[in-house]
């Protein structure tokens, strides 16, 4: 049985994208190697537009300054690479599919959805193991969203910082795992 284990919250929601980024690369040291000399120049305006929505910025910032990488062996997170935005937006739809097949099939009390239903989910990274990070979409707008954890150990949760802090909290330790492994804060590119 599913089960919706809560909600957590951090101190201070970072807003500054900079400042969210120092914080991810204060817990995960090696990130910084990862850093590429310039930002990427991915077609936001098609992602967005084939998606239907815009995207949170912490996460488009984090696209266009890392690699694609592995957090801990465990978490992996990467976006669309320039050229090939296409190709990116084929496998989210596919990522979609299988997120309203893990929506279906849970027993959640507030049924959750996949996007683009109103306040659907869209997911933004996933784990070896095969949970899925995403966004609980909502009419505030991308930098409001709240991410939420559907483990394959069927516990679901949110928390309401955006997604780069909730990496930098996660491996940093500030957020309790609920059904995850702890991650460590060794990071690969991929």
């Amino acid at each position: 049985m599913d089960d919706l284990v809560g909600t957590q919250a951090p101190a201070r929601r970072l807003t500054d994208l900079h400042e969210a980024l120092a914080a991810l690369e204060a817990v995960v040291p090696g990130l910084s190697e990862l850093r590429l000399p310039a930002p990427e120049s991915i077609d936001w305006q098609l992602v967005e537009a084939g998606l239907g929505t815009a995207l949170p910025a912490d996460y488009k910032l984090l696209c266009e300054r890392y690699r694609p990488f592995v957090l801990g062996d465990f978490l992996g997170i990467g976006g669309p690479t320039p050229g090939h935005e296409d190709r990116w937006l084929r496998g989210m739809r596919e990522e979609l599919e299988t997120v309203g097949e893990w929506c279906e099939e849970t027993d959640l009390t507030d049924p959750l959805h996949p996007y683009p239903t109103p306040g659907g989910l869209l997911p933004w990274a996933g784990s070896n193991q095969g949970d899925f990070f995403l966004w609980t979409t909502g009419p505030a707008g991308p930098q409001e969203w709240t991410v939420t954890v559907a483990s394959r150990s069927s516990a679901w949760w949110h928390y309401t910082g955006g997604a780069v802090q909730f990496l930098a909290d996660l491996v940093g330790g500030v957020l309790e795992p609920w059904a995850l492994p702890r991650v460590r804060a060794d990071v690969t590119a991929f």
